[in-house]
């Protein structure tokens, strides 16, 4: 029996917000994605087009995944490539998709601009270390971070943390637990990623999408 080939392209993305507004760009292109991942188990998915298959990945293994050829492309938010440092990695285009910011929020009841001013050294829990580190280095703040995964909101209303480095995107969910938005750290959209030698390997395949992509992004823009 002959073994059935690989698609040519591997396209890494991960599930929720960034996979559905990537959708209408693949579809730009002609392609569409045969399963959907809210009710399919596979984590490799077929499209329309057989040179091309989406894996799902989570959010923050994207870049790493792109970066060592598990997929020769991904999508992934500028949070999590700023986090991640961006190593090896081909960035041609900001896709304008999956906006929202980070931010640095607090109880209700906390006086973060008084804290900030006398020098108070804050306790700040976030999976965003490195942009928070630079954020508060920068304001000469003293900060203990505290890395957490999840559930970011619950930091400052358990006494875990002063304040929070998250990512805002309505600001609904901070207003249900109290919390409010007190310092916006900068705006983030997702970015196209491309491994550096797929780029020069399968070059016309890559070079269509990025076209395409940057024709669909610039058509909405006006």
């Amino acid at each position: 029996m002959k073994a059935q080939a690989k698609p040519a392209l591997t396209l890494a993305l991960s599930k929720g917000r960034i996979f559905d507004e990537t959708l209408p760009l693949l579809k730009a292109a002609g392609i569409e994605v045969l399963e959907d991942p809210e009710k399919s188990r596979k984590l490799i998915i077929g499209t329309t087009n057989p040179e091309l298959q989406v894996v799902l990945v989570r959010a923050s293994d994207v870049p790493t995944y792109v970066q060592y050829g598990g997929a020769d492309l991904g999508v992934t938010g500028k949070d999590t490539l700023i986090e991640h440092g961006g190593q090896g990695l081909y960035q041609p285009l900001d896709l304008q998709i999956a906006r929202c910011r980070v931010s640095v929020a607090v109880r209700s009841d906390f006086d973060y601009a008084s804290a900030v001013r006398q020098g108070s050294r804050l306790k700040v829990a976030t999976k965003y270390v490195g942009i928070a580190r630079d954020f508060f280095a920068a304001k000469g703040v003293h900060v203990d971070l505290i890395k957490l995964y999840g559930s970011m909101e619950l930091a400052p209303l358990t006494g875990l943390a002063d304040a929070i480095v998250d990512l805002v995107s309505t600001g609904n969910t901070l207003k249900a637990n109290h919390l409010v938005e007190v310092e916006r750290i900068m705006d983030i959209s997702s970015r196209l990623v491309v491994n550096q030698a797929a780029l020069k390997l399968k070059q016309d395949p890559i070079r269509h999408l990025i076209d395409v992509f940057a024709r669909t992004v610039a058509a909405r823009q006006t």
